[in-house]
């Protein structure tokens, strides 16, 4: 369902916008941001993207004038990205079409109380990745527990 769900919404956003997937993610972030500016660091960490791909993308972006890089007024050796004009008229006009597309292929998919326990089994995923409790160790505790074997039921 996940890869179906990306692959739809990112075709349709790249159709009428133009920007992809990672341009929309990167473009987010910076116009959320305070003066729309971020360290890629911390482009990073909002996207779980490593210190190369952020590199790369940010620099493709910028050939394309939505974003530039300025020297970083606290840290010497450091640098910013920074939202320009141009990349906050793409988010701006982007936006509220993609809300539209995850609304219309998702949310009105589901009913209320699907909704509800969506909401639920995310918070515990999330609550579980934030302790720290991944690895072959807590995989196999949980399996018996639960009485399985481990074996490879895919869920979405």
């Amino acid at each position: 369902m996940q890869g179906q769900l990306r692959s739809r919404l990112g075709s349709r956003l790249q159709q009428e916008t133009g920007l992809s997937e990672a341009d929309y993610e990167v473009l987010v972030n910076l116009s959320e941001a305070p003066r729309g500016r971020l360290r890629p660091s911390e482009i990073g960490g909002a996207t779980q993207w490593e210190k190369s791909r952020i590199s790369h993308h940010v620099r493709r972006m910028e050939e394309r004038g939505l974003v530039r890089r300025l020297a970083c007024p606290t840290d010497g050796r450091g640098a910013l990205v920074a939202l320009t004009a141009a990349g906050r008229r793409a988010i701006e006009r982007a936006a509220p079409r993609h809300v539209q597309h995850v609304r219309e292929a998702f949310l009105d998919a589901l009913t209320p109380s699907q909704l509800d326990a969506l909401a639920e089994i995310s918070d515990a995923v999330l609550a579980r990745l934030a302790q720290g409790q991944l690895g072959p160790s807590a995989s196999r505790q949980a399996d018996a527990a639960r009485g399985t074997s481990g074996g490879s039921g895919a869920v979405a």
